[in-house]
C-alpha cells in the first residue's frame, strides 16, 4: 500500500492502536450485516467503483484495505483534507504506470472525498470512464448531496452503520489481546458507551489510558477523560449543523431546557460563540419578530457584547439571549411575507409605481400627507392593485399593532 507519506516523505513506526489493530479479513469487521451481505455477491477480481458511506470510525478504511489485500491490488490512499491536486495526480500517475509496465490495475483510495469539489471531481471521471484504476471513496456526507451526478453514477454506495456498544466493547477486548494488556472491564464499557458508535475513539481513549500511570488515578478521573476525548462535536461535518439545527428548533418550540442544552453542547465543542449569536439573531426575526421586537434587539447586542467580552463569559450572554428567545411569543409573520412578496415579484412583469407615489407625480392625483389627518392616518392606496402579504399574527405585540391600526382606521 501507498499514500501520500509514502510517496512524498519518510514514514514513521510509531502508528497508533487503532492502526495497530485494524482488522486483517472480513470476519473481524464489526457490526456491518448489510456491508457482508454486499460482500457475499461481490466478485473480488472484478472489483467495480464504490464509495463507502457512514459515520466515522465504522470500518470504512478498513474494508478497502482488506478488499485490496484480497484482490492482490495495489492500494494508493489519498485524503482530500489533507492533499492537493498535485499529490493526487501523483498517485494517478503511479497507478497509471503500474498498469502500463504490469498490465495490473491499482485502487486509488480517497478519504473524505466529498471535500473534494466538482472540478476534482470531474478530474476523476476520465480516469474512471477508461478503466485505469478501480476508485474508492470513503465520506461522512451524504453521497446524493455531496457528490457529483457524474461521480455517483459510476460507483456503487455502499453504506455503513453506526457501530453499537457491543461492537465498540468486542473491538476493544480485541485490542486488548492484540496488544497483551488488561484493563479494567468497567472501564472497558464506560469507553464502549461513550464512544459515540466510532470505534477509532474509542481506541484512541484506550490508548491514552494504556498509555498513561492510571494506578494513581480514580476511576472518576479516568472516566471525566474518557468523556473529553469521546464528545463528537465536529465544527466541520454534519453533526455541526445537526446541533445548530436543533438548538433553533428548540427555541422556535419554545423549550427553554432543551435550548440550553443544545447550546451547552456547542459550547463545550469550542463552536465559535459569533456562530451562535448570529444564528440567534436570525431566529429572533425569523421566529419571533413583531410578536416580541426585543428579541432583535437582545440578539443584536448579544453579538457586539461577545465581541468584546469573549468565552468564557460570553457564554452567559448566549444562555441570556437564548432562554429570552425561547420564551418569548413567537411569530413568522414577517418571514412569511417577505417571501410571498419575493415570489410575487419574480414572477411578474415589472410593478408600475402609481403615479401619486412617486419621487414626482405628474397628475392630478396628489398623494395624502398623513401626518396632517387625525391619528396621522388617511386612508389612501399605496399598491397598483388589490393584494395582501403580511397576515397579523395577533400575538405579543404584533396583536396590539393590530388592534392599533383597525382602531385608527375606524376612526378615519
Amino acid at each position: 500500500m501507498k499514500d501520500q507519506i509514502g510517496l512524498f516523505e519518510k514514514e514513521t513506526n510509531d502508528k497508533p492502536l487503532a492502526f495497530t489493530v485494524r482488522p486483517q479479513d472480513l470476519s473481524a469487521l464489526a457490526g456491518q450485516e448489510a456491508i457482508h451481505r454486499r460482500l457475499n455477491h461481490l466478485n473480488i477480481e472484478k472489483l467495480p467503483h464504490i464509495v463507502f458511506f457512514g459515520p466515522p470510525g465504522t470500518g470504512k478504511t478498513t474494508l478497502a484495505n482488506i478488499l485490496a489485500e484480497q484482490s492482490g491490488l495495489e492500494l494508493y490512499s489519498f485524503n482530500a483534507v489533507l492533499g492537493g491536486v498535485n499529490e493526487l495526480r501523483a498517485l494517478i500517475k503511479s497507478a497509471l504506470e503500474l498498469k502500463t509496465l504490469s498490465g495490473k490495475r491499482s485502487i486509488i483510495f480517497i478519504d473524505e472525498i466529498h471535500r473534494f469539489n466538482k472540478a476534482q471531481q470531474d478530474a476523476l471521471l476520465p480516469h474512471l470512464e477508461m478503466g485505469d484504476f478501480v476508485l474508492f471513496g470513503a465520506t461522512t456526507e451524504y453521497p446524493q448531496t455531496s457528490l457529483n451526478k457524474a461521480i455517483l453514477s459510476r460507483v456503487q454506495v455502499w453504506p455503513f452503520s453506526k457501530l453499537k456498544t457491543k461492537h465498540i466493547k468486542d473491538i476493544l477486548l480485541r485490542a486488548l489481546e492484540l496488544e497483551k494488556k488488561e484493563l479494567g472491564l468497567e472501564i472497558i464499557e464506560h469507553i464502549s458507551e461513550f464512544a459515540n458508535g466510532d470505534a477509532r475513539s474509542a481506541l484512541n481513549s484506550l490508548e491514552l489510558i494504556l498509555n498513561q500511570n492510571t494506578g494513581n488515578l480514580s476511576f472518576e478521573e479516568i472516566k471525566e477523560q474518557i468523556l473529553h476525548s469521546q464528545r463528537a462535536y465536529d465544527k466541520n461535518s454534519d453533526r455541526h449543523y445537526d446541533v445548530i439545527s436543533a438548538f433553533i428548533k428548540s427555541i422556535r418550540g419554545s423549550d427553554t431546557n432543551a435550548a440550553i442544552l443544545w447550546l451547552a453542547v456547542m459550547i463545550e465543542g469550542n463552536e465559535d460563540p459569533i456562530f451562535i449569536a448570529r444564528r440567534l439573531l436570525v431566529s429572533a426575526s425569523e421566529d419571533i419578530g413583531n410578536a416580541d421586537p426585543r428579541a432583535l434587539q437582545m440578539a443584536t447586542s448579544a453579538i457586539t457584547a461577545i465581541s468584546q467580552i469573549g468565552m468564557p463569559e460570553a457564554r452567559i450572554i448566549l444562555a441570556q439571549v437564548t432562554t429570552y428567545l425561547a420564551q418569548a411569543p413567537k411569530s413568522n409573520a414577517s418571514y412569511l411575507a417577505i417571501d410571498a412578496a419575493l415570489d410575487f415579484v419574480r414572477s411578474n412583469p415589472t410593478i408600475e409605481v402609481p403615479t401619486h407615489l412617486r419621487n414626482k407625480h405628474p397628475d392630478k392625483v396628489k398623494y395624502k400627507y398623513p401626518h396632517s389627518f387625525n391619528n396621522h392616518y388617511v386612508k389612501q392606496s399605496y399598491l397598483p392593485f388589490e393584494t395582501e402579504f403580511f397576515e397579523n399574527s395577533n400575538i405579543g405585540y404584533e396583536r396590539l399593532q393590530k388592534e392599533y391600526l383597525d382602531k385608527i382606521r375606524r376612526d378615519d
